[in-house]
């Protein structure tokens, strides 16, 4: 087993996990510095391409975006998703899969759902392929965006699938848009860690999208807050640039040749 997810492992109900995304090597080189786990999501469709689903995401361009990622990651776990449509049977996902681990070098992938890919699951980690689980709301097949586990019995599915995906081998699971009873339970049964988005505190560590995080992207979601506001500092520098530019005062001749 890799020695970074052993780390990981021995995580769970000693230090909280910290999670953050990084599409760019520029990214990368900060996240590493403060993350256990740096992950490439598909989520990068709709940071930076503006789709309106991470449906539309390939896997060239997660492939493209994970090269640039690693190339800034020294000492944090590099997960990478694998997009809607990679895989649908277990032939397809794994060689999906390796084409992923091979291209990028990073230390994992990801895939969403319980039950319905089990014989994938089991597939890629029975070749040796690390996984992360992803449980609740599901972006890539999701209906309708709404959190889960509110009732008894979506209670009672999501405890039986993480159950399953522990039995099943992978070293942690992504809970998204989890109800706090509901997640605080699942993190309590299981002995591998569980990382919460908009799932509260109770999960063993917590990811956001790091644009987000930073104010760099206008969103309403219920879980997001904002840490930073680099959209305003951008703007501040742009804004200096600009006058400096205009008034000749820049390039000066220290800047200049």
């Amino acid at each position: 087993m890799n020695s970074k997810i052993k780390k990981i492992l021995s995580k769970k109900n000693k230090k909280k996990i910290i999670c953050l995304t990084a599409y760019s090597k520029s990214f990368a080189e900060v996240t590493d510095k403060y993350a256990d786990i740096t992950l490439v999501g598909d989520s990068l469709g709709s940071v930076l391409y503006n789709y309106d689903t991470t449906k539309k995401v390939t896997l060239t361009q997660m492939i493209e975006h994970s090269k640039s990622v690693r190339k800034g990651i020294k000492t944090s776990l590099m997960v990478v998703d694998m997009p809607y449509n990679t895989y649908r049977n277990k032939k397809e996902a794994l060689i999906n899969a390796k084409k992923i681990i091979k291209s990028t070098k990073c230390d994992a992938v990801k895939m969403e759902g319980g039950a319905k890919i089990k014989d994938i699951t089991q597939h890629l980690i029975k070749n040796k392929i690390p996984l992360m689980g992803h449980l609740g709301l599901l972006p890539q097949t999701a209906g309708k965006f709404r959190f889960q586990g509110k009732n008894k019995s979506e209670k009672n599915k999501l405890l039986k699938e993480a159950k399953l995906l522990e039995s099943l081998g992978v070293f942690s699971m992504i809970l998204e848009c989890v109800e706090t009873s509901t997640a605080k339970e699942i993190t309590k049964s299981i002995k591998i860690p569980t990382i919460g988005i908009g799932s509260s505190v109770y999960c063993d560590g917590q990811v956001l999208v790091t644009d987000d995080l930073l104010g760099l992207n206008e969103t309403n979601i219920r879980f997001v807050k904002k840490f930073a506001n680099i959209k305003s500092a951008i703007k501040n520098g742009l804004k200096k640039f600009k006058k400096e530019v205009t008034n000749k005062n820049y390039p000066s001749k220290k800047y200049s040749y």
